[in-house]
């Protein structure tokens, strides 16, 4: 036999890398460790198992053809032998041994490498809040999570259900949940939800949406305590006391790097430290998944980025480069995609907050618009949000949500962001039309084309955040509103100062509005707001007064009178 490799965790990186590189190199002893029972299974896939879409948790662990992915499989089709139950307890580097213990009967043994690939993933956030051990409390990380928890929603159909934490798999579970009858809370400490991946603005339409299904939303509010007689009955927080039949424990997960970190290697605050092969502090032992930290291509310092896309990916550069090649990582963007009871929520790159905190200057378009011509009966809103660098005007990240199609918006700007991309190579994009798929300027581009005309000096716009804080302060200006008197009875803004002229008027009537005050036009989406700002302009008004709502009345998430 050729050289022995040891694989340290089964689910996504680990099987990658030990099937890669035994494709690569035959001669190779390839064994992969497992603690767990099951191996090389796709747990994004839970969510959907609670809800029914997925009949049997088995099907989690298949092939495309349904042939399961056990110990059998593994020996017989990839040449790679599988220990499950099998717990990586030590490394001793210096005799190149890997300690274990058998998880059932305590028993110990140990196998030497000659190359060592540690995947340990990542484990639930379990913080020392009074009564998080009771029963009834539950985490979403493994297929026995899985099973346990839709055990629980059978038993307690029809109840209370709490859910800790507004991040993805939080997010995900609110449909399994509502379809099993639950009167679904969720509490989250920040002030709105995916706060990872969204700013506010943003994030407000989707808590609308969520909240118009009948989820409670509890945000700004934090844990307190967990309280029961053995079995979780109340969920205590900072605010309130909340029933609960059953509760979900959603708010994060933690690099495992307990294992690395007793054998020397180099460990960072967001998990094991590789560099662009994916190798460790040691020459002989590489790393990948969930347990590791990776890099931002946008910002180029380390971030955590616990999914299996990337799992995977790591899977195959540390297979190729355990072959002999010279396979290198670049890093991650953080792009990350759900549907969240109806709405598509998709972002790569940088929020807003992210990049100003990082200390970048930035220009932002809010651009909500239908994903496919208005003419077409199948169209549906997208709520968009770019963010680019002021001066240079390199794409910084995207934001997409709504009922519309997101998934191919956010994955080419990854891919722009990949490269570098500015706003003008994003206006350049030849992406392909058709009215059944998108409009002839597609969403992605509008929004660039918007940040073109705000660092040209074509536009000057307020963001909803900014024009609330002016009316909070109590400032004397105007909004215009150019739409149509059948528009304003549908919706309109309940505030004072609003002056409604139609569109094609303003030429008309622009002696009447006043020249001393700022004007911040505005219309649905603010396209005619565009129009009757630069109306303004022409007619002599002072172009520093005349201003834009970005994303216009769809965008504005406070206050609004609506007649539907």
């Amino acid at each position: 036999m050729g050289r022995k490799i040891v694989v340290i965790g089964g689910v996504a990186c680990g099987p990658k890398a030990a099937c890669r590189v035994k494709r690569l190199d035959p001669s190779c002893e390839v064994t992969i460790l497992e603690r767990g029972e099951e191996i090389s299974y796709g747990a994004c896939g839970l969510p959907f198992y609670l809800e029914g879409e997925i009949d049997d948790v088995k099907e989690l662990t298949t092939t495309p053809v349904g042939v399961v992915r056990d110990v059998n499989f593994f020996k017989a089709v990839k040449g790679v032998d599988v220990q499950l139950n099998t717990e990586a307890i030590a490394i001793d580097r210096k005799a190149k041994e890997v300690r274990f213990r058998n998880v059932k009967d305590g028993s110990e043994g140990s196998i030497s490498y000659d190359k060592l690939v540690i995947a340990t993933g990542s484990s639930p956030v379990r913080p020392p809040i009074p009564g998080i051990d009771l029963d009834g409390i539950y985490c979403l990380k493994t297929l026995h999570d899985g099973v346990m928890l839709k055990k629980a929603m059978e038993e307690a159909k029809g109840k209370n259900a709490v859910i800790i934490g507004a991040g993805l798999i939080g997010m995900e579970c609110l449909e399994p949940l509502l379809k099993a009858g639950f009167t679904v809370h969720v509490v989250e400490k920040l002030p709105f939800v995916l706060p990872a991946l969204l700013d506010e603005e943003m994030a407000v339409p989707l808590m609308k949406h969520i909240q118009s299904k009948g989820v409670v939303l509890h945000v700004g509010d934090g844990v307190s305590s967990f309280e029961g007689e053995g079995r979780v009955a109340k969920v205590v927080t900072e605010k309130t006391e909340i029933e609960a039949d059953l509760v979900l424990l959603a708010i994060g997960f933690r690099p495992n790097t307990k294992l690395a970190e007793d054998a020397g290697l180099r460990v960072g605050r967001m998990g094991i430290v590789v560099d662009a092969h994916l190798r460790t502090s040691d020459p002989d032992i590489y790393a990948g998944g969930d347990c590791v930290q990776s890099y931002n291509i946008v910002t180029g310092k380390p971030m955590y980025a616990p999914m299996g896309s990337t799992a995977n990916k790591h899977g195959r550069i540390i297979g190729n480069n355990l072959a002999g090649w010279n396979s290198t990582f670049s890093g991650v963007c953080g792009t990350g995609v759900c549907n969240i009871l109806g709405f598509n929520v998709a972002r790569t790159g940088l929020t807003e907050r992210d990049a100003r905190g990082e200390g970048m200057e930035v220009l932002t378009s809010l651009c909500p618009a239908p994903d496919k011509p208005h003419y077409m009966k199948d169209a549906k809103l997208i709520h968009f949000k770019m963010v680019a660098e002021k001066y240079s005007g390199r794409i910084l990240g995207i934001q997409a949500l709504g009922p519309g199609e997101v998934l191919s918006r956010v994955d080419t700007a990854a891919a722009l962001l990949k490269a570098g991309g500015t706003v003008d190579d994003c206006f350049e994009t030849d992406m392909a039309y058709a009215p059944p798929y998108s409009p002839a300027i597609d969403n992605l581009i509008v929004a660039a084309n918007v940040i073109q005309n705000k660092r040209d000096g074509l536009i000057r716009a307020y963001s909803p955040k900014e024009v609330k804080e002016k009316l909070d302060k109590g400032e004397d200006f105007i909004f215009l509103d150019v739409r149509t008197p059948k528009e304003l009875e549908q919706m309109r803004l309940p505030y004072e100062n609003v002056v409604h002229i139609p569109l094609g008027m303003v030429r008309k009537k622009a002696s009447e509005l006043p020249r001393d005050k700022e004007i911040i036009c505005l219309c649905k989406i603010s396209l005619r707001g565009y129009e009757a700002a630069k109306i303004l302009e022409s007619e002599g008004f002072d172009r520093d007064k005349i201003w834009l709502l970005d994303g216009g009345l769809v965008a504005w998430p406070y206050e609004k009178i609506v007649n539907m």
